[in-house]
């Protein structure tokens, strides 16, 4: 997507005081052209103290309220999953641009709605797809785009927690409110951070498995959420897995937990496997082997690494040379310069569509035990 026009600077309001909006707000606030100005949330209390810690000006008792603040240009929605697309659309309808906080929504048909919003309304809506911003994670990124790692045929996306449930008696845990549970909330970062740095979003078919093992048992809570336990059953999933397959042969596994037994967590991860090279995200890495089956880790001046345990751990991304594409490594900073022409969205509403049907097909499977084609 082109970027659209010049404004600044650009006003915010936040839709949702919740744990994730205490870390957006200081991110749009460190853009010398982003500014939070108004916020809305059911708890006023905590709506209060929230605007009264970040200085904000303005309150709203409702998202609607806050739509008609002519003094707004775009608002950022954290609430949860089965109000993202009605809201999305209000706020689009009313003029403002949206970044929405993933998962984009409850199915693919409420989201292509957000998207024929957006376009109708001639306003950005973008998915607030944070860890493509991550500087390690983009350093692969610009190695795949190069060609470094030649033709990438699988990878693995992984994000198990130990217990890292979010607050128990919640909506995160509710099915008619999040719809799901890790598949959602942490499964979709995964999923589309592997297929961005794959730069692949032409999936054909998913096999997948969800499991309510923990969070049902009132097990594996973890420190995230500032919503109030509300008392309400746990009918998520808290693990998922999924085999994906594309249009060009390649294939992808993931697998997420938000509560699983095992040692220490493993933090979210990507490793691409390549016909010229292997890479993990989380460290940045990359894998090279001679013809001999030695590894051959050269930096890209052609100087080969010499020290025989480096060379065991791979070549740390840091002595090649590499581009990053977004070195503000921020979400925001990427909206608010894509809406003053300077940027391409980095997020395209295509990709997210694609992201949000792979989503849709891995429930389907786990449902039916069956594969799903989503293409014919």
């Amino acid at each position: 997507m082109k970027p659209v026009k010049v404004l600044k600077p650009i006003r915010f309001g936040l839709i949702g005081t919740g744990h994730v909006a205490h870390y957006c707000v200081e991110e749009i606030n460190r853009h010398p052209d982003g500014v939070v100005v108004a916020a809305c949330a059911r708890n006023a209390e905590r709506l209060a103290t929230f605007c009264k810690d970040f200085a904000i000006e303005r309150s709203y008792p409702s998202a609607t309220a806050l739509f008609e603040d002519d003094e707004i240009d775009a608002v950022y929605i954290a609430l949860p999953t089965h109000l993202h697309a009605s809201l999305a659309i209000q706020a689009l309808e009313a003029g403002k641009h949206v970044v929405l906080e993933k998962p984009f929504a409850m199915n693919v048909a409420e989201a292509e709605a957000v998207v024929a919003a957006a376009d109708a309304s001639g306003r950005v809506c973008m998915l607030g797809m944070n860890q493509r911003f991550v500087e390690d994670h983009q350093k692969i990124r610009s190695l795949v785009q190069r060609g470094v790692l030649g033709d990438i045929y699988h990878a693995k996306a992984v994000w198990l927690r130990r217990a890292g449930i979010p607050k128990l008696g919640t909506w995160f845990g509710h099915k008619t409110l999040a719809g799901h549970g890790s598949l959602y909330d942490i499964g979709v970062h995964m999923l589309d951070l592997c297929l961005y740095t794959m730069n692949n979003f032409e999936p054909i078919s998913v096999s997948g498995v969800t499991y309510t093992k923990f969070g049902n048992r009132g097990l594996g809570e973890g420190g995230w959420g500032y919503s109030e336990n509300e008392g309400l059953v746990f009918d998520v999933d808290d693990f998922a897995s999924a085999f994906i397959r594309f249009a060009n042969g390649a294939t992808v596994t993931l697998d997420v937990a938000w509560a699983c037994h095992q040692g220490d967590d493993q933090p979210p991860n990507v490793t691409l496997y390549g016909t010229e090279g292997g890479a993990t995200l989380n460290p940045a890495a990359l894998f090279r082997n001679d013809a001999e089956g030695g590894n051959d880790d050269k930096n890209e001046g052609g100087n080969e690494n010499k020290n025989n345990d480096e060379n065991k751990e791979g070549a740390l991304v840091d002595t090649l040379s590499h581009e990053v594409e977004f070195s503000h490594c921020s979400r925001f900073a990427n909206f608010i310069n894509h809406l003053q022409g300077k940027e391409a969205l980095c997020v395209t509403a295509q990709q997210a569509l694609v992201v949000q049907t792979i989503l849709d097909g891995i429930a389907q499977s786990a449902a039916t035990g069956r594969e799903v084609r989503l293409q014919p």
